[in-house]
């Protein structure tokens, strides 16, 4: 009787990490065959120094970004904005998608996608922008900004 409840056990177990290793290789699949993202975000910290105190607000957002001609094996992709598209980085590890862009005059954009639905088909996603210019102007990023939203996925 006791062995029968150990193999029953050990069969649970051996289930359960079968079933968990399935996931995994289901999720990098998805991720890596994804071909287009469109991203919005609702929500927006942004940070800054005041008096050399490190400070940031939150505040609604409405960014929308559109990624297109994802190529996890060719580590490209395509951001399409106001002024065309820009070629960028792209890396898929594990449950994530990280899409890298760097401009020639310094600031560094990037948006992570996570494997983790949220609802409607969507996923998780996070865009961060590492900038800084002396002059605020609205509309244009002058601060580090940190955006939270979530994605849809295409893999024509």
């Amino acid at each position: 009787m006791l062995r029968t409840k150990y193999k029953s056990t050990i069969g649970a177990i051996a289930m359960s990490l079968a079933l968990g290793q399935g996931l995994e290789a289901r999720v990098q699949v998805d991720l890596a065959d994804t071909t287009t993202l469109d991203c919005s975000f609702g929500v927006l910290a942004t940070a800054g120094w005041d008096d050399g105190d490190a400070d940031a607000s939150v505040d609604p957002s409405t960014l929308s970004l559109r990624f297109e001609e994802i190529d996890t094996d060719g580590a490209t992709a395509e951001i399409v904005g106001p002024y065309g598209a820009s070629q960028i980085i792209v890396r898929q590890t594990g449950d994530y998608l990280h899409l890298v862009q760097m401009f020639t005059v310094g600031p560094l954009y990037t948006t992570t996608v996570i494997d983790r639905e949220i609802g409607e088909g969507r996923l998780m996603a996070v865009h961060t922008r590492h900038e800084y210019t002396d002059t605020q102007l609205v509309g244009f990023t002058s601060r580090p900004e940190h955006y939270i939203g979530d994605c849809a996925v295409g893999t024509e």
